[in-house]
């Protein structure tokens, strides 16, 4: 301390002096003596001060002589209280709350002069309630902004999960702000955002009115998500940075085409297969045909991030049309399943809606080739789902593909059967086993909002059909399917989760079922309300072509040439299959391999039998001690089995 005074005061300043004498009356406990008592009234009132803060004082004290704005400015004060001749003890005052002591510090709100302790007055409670109350409100958008977005495309959800629901058009109602005492003359105040959300972009603070205008945007139109009862938070700003950051949801005139001329194909689709066989029971995918464009989406987005060959399972439903769309195989092999023609080939066959598919063919949209597998389903809906993870984890173990960089599985599931089905349960809990993991699979659901005929309220205990998928933290992404650009944005997200942390994801596609359980039922027996409100709903194709046309991206005729030559590519197909006389298992098989039909029947199994000298031996030897082990002693109970499996 007394080189510090020394030093500054061989600085020659006016303002040095007086800054030595200041701090030799503040550092009265360690120079006081018996001859000098009268200043130990005032030993400690600058407790920062002692002996090893003096080095740290001399430098701040000639940073600020030389630029008072080089120190944070409680130090300003402090400085310039000592060249004042302030008492000991009045000339420190502590900085206001929230600010970091340190040099070149912003402060963590923008405090004006009437509340900054700096300046004389001191940062009140209310501004500290204000400043937390916001960052709850942004915690509880993320947390629970699903309960009240608009995810069914009939709005017939919502009484299951709040009790009124209304179009919130980007603002919430007064009571979201009113809960968290906050009042409308709070609205355009400036907030400092906190480092848990991303809605600013490049921007730190926004006004309450524009944070809740942007939540609103992120987690209460057409997306809900779950994902903060994920236990990382690396994970979950992942997420939030993919919803929230301004702009992300934006697609290209382009993007938007291509979106409507895949959706157009999946509706027409089956709209031929309704006209060409209105009594054959297809399972059609009327109601949820954002299905085909979704797992398209899926597929382009991790063909560009690496994947080469992709395994899928699903139940019946959309099955015809996951082939037609998705694996592209060829119309006429489809169109020859109805015909009922003999087979030309030996198997045992089955249902069109049951049957599997292998592909290889280039992605046009990364010009780079994909293998696509689609795994036979006997009907038993969920019962696919350990199969289609048995053949990816064997199909990444013969390629050496550890971390599922070149070979994922993708699963498509009913509401119903996904909360229904223990198997569900089960699969998810082989996940993130070492020995049976697939490094991530991606789930979609057809949500109908129904199971056969039965009402979700009768039919599960959970808010969400996807609930299930929690036990593993999985993100659910749940998402109004008359919203194709949504979808596709959720889509995208999940292929980008599922490369990044290579966990399971879930995207609950909300949508509805056109028809009964199939073509032939009539649904309006079991279902009146839900299937009157169906009946008035437009074709979520309809409703796409409308808005692009509004935005002028397209035109009624560019809409209508896209529908037509659609139409032509399945009647040429007919006309071909037609011609048919036979069908072929093999163009069915998910799993074929070279050489599988040449050669050899493959009904007739090889001889696999073993000559019993030969099992006679390897008993013996398997039930003998290790030669030249005097001191090796089987354990009695070892004994007794090896001599029980050898010779029972």
């Amino acid at each position: 301390m007394h080189r510090a005074c020394i030093s500054l005061t061989q600085a020659g300043s006016v303002g040095g002096r007086h800054f030595t004498k200041w701090l030799l009356k503040s550092s009265g406990r360690a120079m006081v003596s018996a001859t000098n008592q009268r200043h130990s009234t005032k030993v400690g009132a600058e407790p920062f001060l002692n002996g090893t803060s003096a080095v740290y004082m001399e430098e701040m004290y000639k940073s600020w002589c030389i630029d008072p704005k080089s120190v944070h400015v409680s130090w300003q004060i402090f400085f310039s209280n000592c060249e004042n001749d302030v008492p000991p003890g009045s000339a420190h005052q502590a900085p206001p709350l929230g600010t970091h002591v340190g040099r070149n510090l912003t402060p963590m709100f923008n405090l004006s002069p009437a509340t900054s302790p700096a300046l004389g007055g001191y940062l009140d409670d209310k501004l500290i309630d204000d400043h937390l109350a916001v960052q709850a409100i942004i915690r509880s958008y993320q947390a629970r902004g699903h309960l009240v977005a608009e995810l069914d495309p009939l709005g017939i959800m919502y009484a299951d999960l709040h009790s009124t629901y209304t179009d919130r058009k980007g603002q919430p109602p007064e009571s979201v702000v009113r809960n968290y005492m906050l009042e409308e003359a709070d609205m355009d105040r400036i907030f400092k955002l906190p480092s848990t959300t991303f809605i600013g972009g490049k921007e730190k603070s926004l006004s309450l009115r524009e944070i809740l205008h942007r939540l609103e945007n992120a987690y209460c139109r057409h997306i809900g998500v779950e994902f903060m009862f994920i236990n990382s938070l690396e994970q979950c700003n992942w997420i939030r940075q993919k919803l929230e950051s301004p702009g992300i949801t934006e697609l290209t005139n382009d993007e938007k085409r291509l979106i409507l001329a895949r959706l157009t194909r999946a509706t027409g689709f089956e709209a031929f297969l309704a006209r060409k066989w209105s009594s054959e029971k297809r399972f059609g995918l009327e109601g949820c045909e954002i299905l085909i464009p979704a797992m398209k989406q899926v597929i382009d987005k991790s063909t560009e991030l690496g994947v080469e060959s992709i395994v899928m399972g699903m139940p019946h439903r959309g099955r015809l049309n996951v082939l037609a769309n998705v694996c592209r195989k060829p119309l006429e092999q489809i169109f020859t399943q109805f015909a009922a023609l003999e087979s030309a080939d030996d198997g045992s066959g089955d249902v069109k809606y049951h049957l599997g598919t292998y592909i290889e063919r280039l992605n046009r949209v990364t010009n780079k080739n994909i293998r696509l597998a689609v795994v036979a389903n006997p009907s038993h809906l969920e019962a696919v789902d350990p199969v289609v993870q048995g053949k990816t984890r064997a199909e990444q173990f013969y390629r050496g593909d550890g971390e599922g960089k070149k070979v994922m599985s993708i699963i498509l599931h009913g509401d119903a059967a996904f909360a229904g089905q223990g198997i569900v349960y089960e699969t998810f809990h082989l996940s993130d086993l070492p020995d049976y993991t697939t490094h991530g699979t991606i789930h979609i659901v057809a949500n109908n909002q129904i199971g056969f005929t039965t009402d979700p309220r009768h039919s599960r205990s959970s808010p969400y059909c996807t609930d299930v998928a929690r036990v593993v933290n999985a993100p659910i992404f749940h998402v109004n399917s008359d919203d194709p650009e949504s979808v596709m944005h959720v889509c995208k997200i999940a292929a980008e989760w599922r490369a990044t942390f290579h966990k399971d994801v879930v995207i609950d596609i909300v949508c509805y079922r056109r028809n009964g359980h199939n073509e032939i039922d009539e649904p309006m027996f079991t279902q009146p309300l839900m299937y009157r409100k169906i009946k008035n709903t437009k074709p979520a194709l309809d409703k796409y072509a409308e808005k692009l046309t509004s935005e002028g991206v397209v035109t009624p005729e560019e809409v209508k040439d896209v529908r037509d030559k659609y139409e032509s590519i399945c009647e040429a197909s007919y006309q071909n299959a037609r011609k048919e006389t036979h069908i072929k298992y093999k163009d069915w098989l998910d799993s074929p391999w070279s050489g599988f039909f040449e050669g050899k029947d493959p009904l007739q199994v090889s001889p696999t039998g073993v000559k019993e000298d030969t099992l006679v031996h390897i008993g013996k030897r398997f039930s003998s001690p290790p030669p030249n082990a005097a001191e090796f002693v089987i354990h009695k109970g070892s004994f007794l089995f090896i001599y029980l499996r050898v010779h029972v």
